[in-house]
């Protein structure tokens, strides 16, 4: 499962495929649908944290959280499968789709759940899973997302500090297209409760959207 430790290009790309993976749309544990049309008033957010099976979890654990999924993005390969992801040919990193409503819960707490549950100083790694389909990133919707990224990186960054950890590697970019991933990977330990989880944090708080 281990991908390649160096990004590739877009003309190194798998072709893809032009028809996506059929899944349901409906996340089995909040009972929501995660594929658009989407109503008034849901925004997305996207995270990628290492392996996207414990790492939704978390997102769906989250009060407030509408709907979750989990896909391929920040890559070049169009629909790609599972399998090719994890060849690091496609350019993808395994990604958490997130859709919630700010008067319901704040971005700032979906930002705090990201920073506080990996390790995002391991470059295209977390952890035991090894490769670019593993590394640390966070994909904007739009400015506001990005300023609030950005603030909370910095501020991370100086807690990690303290504590004797490196930089961050955190991959911050726009949104791009998103490729939801095979039906059996979606709400994946709930439907397989005894399954590999390796999301391990780091221990160090975040104090984005906090006092103190």
């Amino acid at each position: 499962m281990a991908g390649l430790t160096n990004m590739i290009t877009a003309d190194e790309a798998l072709a893809g495929h032009t028809e996506p993976l059929r899944v349901s749309g409906v996340n089995v544990v909040l009972g929501t649908r995660f594929t658009p049309p989407y109503d008034d008033g849901l925004q997305i957010a996207q995270f990628a944290m290492g392996c996207f099976w414990g790492a939704e979890r978390k997102f769906w654990e989250t009060p407030g959280v509408f709907s979750t999924a989990v896909g391929y993005t920040g890559g070049f390969t169009p629909n790609p499968t599972y399998e090719e992801t994890c060849t690091g040919r496609t350019g993808h990193t395994e990604t958490v789709f997130v859709l919630y409503r700010p008067e319901d819960v704040s971005y700032e707490t979906l930002l705090r759940v990201f920073w506080e549950n990996h390790d995002p100083t391991q470059g295209m790694r977390q952890g035991n899973d090894i490769g670019t389909v593993y590394r640390s990133a966070v994909f904007f919707a739009d400015d506001a997302q990005r300023a609030a990224i950005e603030g909370s990186r910095a501020m991370f960054q100086a807690r990690l500090t303290a504590q004797g950890y490196g930089a961050v590697t955190t991959e911050v970019g726009p949104a791009g297209p998103f490729y939801f991933a095979e039906e059996y990977h979606q709400q994946y330990l709930a439907k397989n409760p005894f399954g590999y989880c390796g999301l391990g944090g780091t221990g160090v708080s975040c104090p984005i959207g906090l006092d103190a």
